[in-house]
């Protein structure tokens, strides 16, 4: 079984395109490849029951983003403010640089 290819990157802008955080903005937090999911900031909430250890003294129910598919979230470009898909550019100096397919402005 290969391991899926994930398109965006840990601190990416990303929109959810689908799901029930549908149209929610935030940065990847983490990039899991090998089962090609994205925790971003904000968005699938998720309460967890949590027992007391040193590192959280009075334990509880904790909010905290759970991972989501990578296939629901899409990069946003901030020149055309808007979600879009990723292309492949090869730069001057001869290093390969990721561009936004709808204004071609260099996303790296």
């Amino acid at each position: 079984m290969t391991t899926p290819r994930v398109h965006v990157k840990k601190g990416d802008t990303v929109m959810v395109i689908t799901g029930k955080d549908s149209g929610k903005k935030g940065k990847v937090l983490s990039v899991a490849t090998a089962k090609g999911r994205v925790i971003v900031e904000g968005v699938n909430i998720v309460k967890r029951h949590t027992r007391p250890t040193q590192k959280l003294p009075q334990g509880g129910i904790i909010e905290k983003e759970a991972p989501i598919a990578s296939s629901n979230v899409m990069l946003f470009c901030n020149k055309c403010n808007r979600p879009t898909r990723i292309g492949r550019q090869i730069l001057a100096d001869g290093s390969k640089a990721r561009v936004c397919k709808k204004c071609g402005e260099v996303l790296d």
